[in-house]
């Protein structure tokens, strides 16, 4: 019988895993404490767990990646939807008991993989190799990354992963897989912030370059274990079938790095830092008219398009300019030596 076939007929008949100890329980038993160093916070509200796992959309027979599981709160709640296969990736050993009970008991449904090792070091697009690529202007791939994500790697991990998804490679070697995440909710509010708003920032433009993401609900902090001192925000990111710009993540990420650090103060001020001192003044100017943008707006005031239209004149001056590609104005200054003259 296959694996669709067994968990059509468990949907049928209201088939539930086995009967479990809570997450709370599994914690007591293991003994296991959340670490500060690692930005570990449990979920135990199985409603809460539910509800991002429904954010996803429907997942049933359908490729999961679940970052750091924990004691497998979101597991279980994921486990429930029917998946094809789950993949955890987790790096805390003391957690693996947990998810091997997982296992063991979704094991005549479901294939759930366990990797023990650092999400930021995994290759995702050896995830599922029985997965079938989708075109990627189609429907969107049958594959979902779903996570608690810890606040410290975070941010980290959501550029790794727009860029990745820019390329098409990783998680999107197989189609427009889409992203349901937790983060601090000021972090949440960034990635979907528009124009104008106080949450505008670089996170917000490259986000909506590649992606359309929305902040889906906020969970309270006190529903975590330990409690953190923030609340946090449940974001979906969808890739775009066509991204708004061409140009190359990481010159788009970089020219967003300086139009962004100066926030309240005119563009051209962060723009001019992507220059030599030398041709600074020429070049900013010249970036500008090219881009048909005020250079005296604040980086907020600008919609995505104009600092696309931005990145995009840098892009051409750069291939006027190679030499200066690499030009970083926090670079130590060269000091001179006998051995220059």
């Amino acid at each position: 019988m296959s694996s669709s076939t067994v968990i059509n007929s468990l949907v049928k008949t209201g088939a539930r895993l086995p009967p479990l100890p809570t997450i709370r329980d599994l914690v007591r038993l293991y003994k296991l404490r959340a670490i500060k160093q690692l930005s570990q916070n449990f979920l135990m509200d199985e409603q809460l767990t539910n509800k991002i796992v429904r954010a996803a959309g429907n997942i049933k027979d359908n490729y999961v990646l679940e970052v750091g599981p924990g004691p497998g709160g979101i597991t279980r709640s994921i486990i429930r939807k029917f998946p094809r296969q789950l993949v955890v990736v987790e790096k805390d050993r003391r957690f693996l008991p947990t998810l091997e009970l997982l296992a063991e008991a979704s094991k005549d449904f479901l294939q759930m993989d366990i990797v023990r090792g650092d999400i930021l070091e995994y290759r995702t697009e050896m995830a599922f190799p029985d997965c079938p690529k989708t075109e990627w202007t189609d429907k969107r791939a049958p594959v979902h990354i779903i996570g608690n994500l810890p606040f410290a790697i975070s941010t980290r991990l959501l550029i790794n992963w727009l860029r990745e998804m820019s390329l098409q490679s990783g998680a999107w070697a197989y189609g427009r897989s889409s992203l349901t995440l937790t983060f601090q909710k000021e972090v949440a509010e960034r990635i979907v912030a528009p124009m104008l708003s106080e949450y505008r920032c670089r996170l917000s433009v490259m986000n909506q370059v590649w992606s359309k993401p929305e902040l889906k609900f906020v969970i309270p902090g006190k529903a975590f274990v330990p409690k953190p001192d923030v609340d946090v925000g449940v974001v979906t990111i969808l890739p775009l079938k066509t991204p708004l710009t061409k140009v190359h993540f990481d010159v788009v990420e970089k020219v967003m790095r300086h139009i962004f650090s100066m926030r309240q103060k005119f563009c051209r001020r962060g723009v001019a830092n992507l220059y030599p001192p030398d041709v600074r003044d020429e070049l900013t100017q010249l970036t500008f008219r090219m881009a048909d943008v005020d250079p005296e707006a604040r980086s907020f005031q600008l919609s995505t398009e104009e600092c696309l239209r931005i990145a995009e004149a840098y892009d051409q001056l750069m291939q006027s300019n190679p030499e200066m590609r690499n030009y970083d104005y926090r670079a130590p200054k060269h000091v001179a030596n006998e051995e220059d003259y």
